[in-house]
C-alpha cells in the first residue's frame, strides 16, 4: 500500500545533518539527566499504601482531585471493582510521621464532604524496584542488547548491522529520558513499559528496512552502495509511515483524551513513535553505510549480498 507515491530522499548522502539533529537531541538529554536527573514515582521510591473504604460511591477521578486537595498531588490510586474501596499510595518515607498521614486523610474527608470511609488498611511498601532488581534490569537490558547484536549479525553475517539498531534504539530510549527529565515528568515502572515498547518497535521497523536494502544489494550489485541504501529506505517509506503513523495516532488519543493516569505513558509512546521513526531512516541506515564507507578500500566495490559461490552477506568482495 502507498500513501506518498514514489519518493527519492537523499538520506544517505544528508546523513551528516541527520546526525547532527540526533547528536544535539542525545547531548541535550544527557545534559538535562545529568544535572536534573529523574523524577521517579512511588514505584523506585517506595510509599505508604491506605486502604479506604467509603460509605458512598465516588468516582476515582472525584477521590483523585480531594487527596491533591489535601496536598498529595503524586498519590498513586486504584480502585476495586464492585466496591467502594480504594488503594492510596503516597509517596512518604519510612519515617514519615503518623501525624502527617492522618492530615492528608483528614483534608480527604473534608473535601469528600459527608461520604464517610474507614481505614481498613495501612502499611509502609519499600520501592518496587530494589537494588537487586535493578542489578537484575540492567543486566537483562545489557544482554537483550548483545542478543539483538547477535542475531542481527548472524542473519547479516555482519555485527555492524546489529550495532546500527542498537544505536538507534538508544537513541529513542536516551531522548525519551531526556524528555522525562526536561519537563519533570515522573518516571515509574509504566514509563519503563513504554521504552521497551519503543525499543521494540524502534528494531522492528529498522530490520525491515535492513531485509530491503539486503534484496536490493543482491538485484543491483554494481551500484553505488549509498544508492542502494537510499533506494530500500525509500521504498520502503511509505510502510514505516503507515505503521508508525497508525501507531502515533492512537497513542496521541490517549495523550489527548486517556486522562491523568496515563497521560506520561502516552506522553512518553508519542515521542517515542516520532523519534523511532526518524531514527530507523536516519540513523541505522546511514551508519551502516558510514562503516562501509570508512573500512572499504577504494578498490573494493560495495558489498554484496548472495553472490554465487560465495557465503559474504554484508561483507565487501575482493576486488
Amino acid at each position: 500500500m502507498q500513501i506518498i507515491g514514489k519518493t527519492s530522499i537523499d538520506f544517505v548522502g544528508n546523513r551528516w545533518k541527520l546526525f547532527a539533529v540526533s547528536i544535539f537531541l542525545v547531548a541535550a538529554s544527557a545534559v538535562s539527566l545529568a544535572k536534573r536527573g529523574l523524577v521517579l514515582g512511588i514505584d523506585f521510591t517506595g510509599g505508604t499504601v491506605i486502604q479506604l473504604a467509603f460509605e458512598k460511591a465516588i468516582a476515582l477521578g472525584d477521590l483523585r482531585k480531594a487527596i491533591e486537595a489535601a496536598g498529595e498531588p503524586d498519590a498513586s490510586l486504584q480502585s476495586f471493582p464492585k466496591t467502594n474501596a480504594f488503594s492510596i499510595r503516597l509517596k512518604t518515607s519510612l519515617e514519615a510521621n503518623a501525624a502527617d498521614i492522618e492530615k492528608v486523610l483528614a483534608g480527604v474527608q473534608k473535601e469528600v464532604g459527608d461520604n464517610k470511609f474507614r481505614v481498613e488498611s495501612q502499611e509502609y511498601v519499600g520501592p518496587a524496584v530494589g537494588k537487586h532488581l535493578y542489578r537484575q534490569a540492567l543486566w537483562a537490558i545489557i544482554l537483550s542488547l548483545l542478543g539483538i547484536i547477535v542475531y542481527i549479525a548472524f542473519r547479516f553475517e555482519n555485527p555492524i548491522w546489529g550495532v546500527a539498531g542498537v544505536i538507534a534504539i538508544g537513541h529513542d530510549v536516551l531522548a525519551t529520558l531526556g524528555l522525562f527529565s526536561i519537563t519533570g515528568c515522573e518516571v515509574d515502572l509504566l514509563i519503563v513499559s513504554a521504552l521497551l515498547t519503543i525499543a521494540g518497535y524502534s528494531i522492528n521497523d529498522t530490520i525491515v528496512i535492513f531485509d530491503r536494502m539486503r534484496e536490493l544489494m543482491k538485484l543491483y550489485r554494481h551500484d553505488p552502495l549509498d544508492a542502494t541504501i537510499n533506494r530500500a529506505v525509500n521504498e520502503t517509506l511509505s510502510r514505516t509511515i503507515i505503521t508508525n503513523g497508525t501507531i502515533f495516532t492512537v497513542v496521541l488519543i490517549l495523550f489527548l483524551l486517556g486522562g491523568k493516569v496515563i497521560h506520561n505513558f502516552a506522553m512518553a509512546m508519542v515521542f517515542g513513535a516520532v523519534v523511532g521513526t526518524y531514527s530507523t531512516i536516519a540513523i541505522a541506515s546511514p551508519l551502516v553505510y558510514e562503516w562501509y564507507h570508512r573500512t572499504r578500500r577504494p578498490s573494493q566495490p560495495p558489498p554484496q549480498f548472495g553472490r554465487p559461490g560465495g557465503k559474504g552477506i554484508g561483507k565487501p568482495r575482493r576486488a
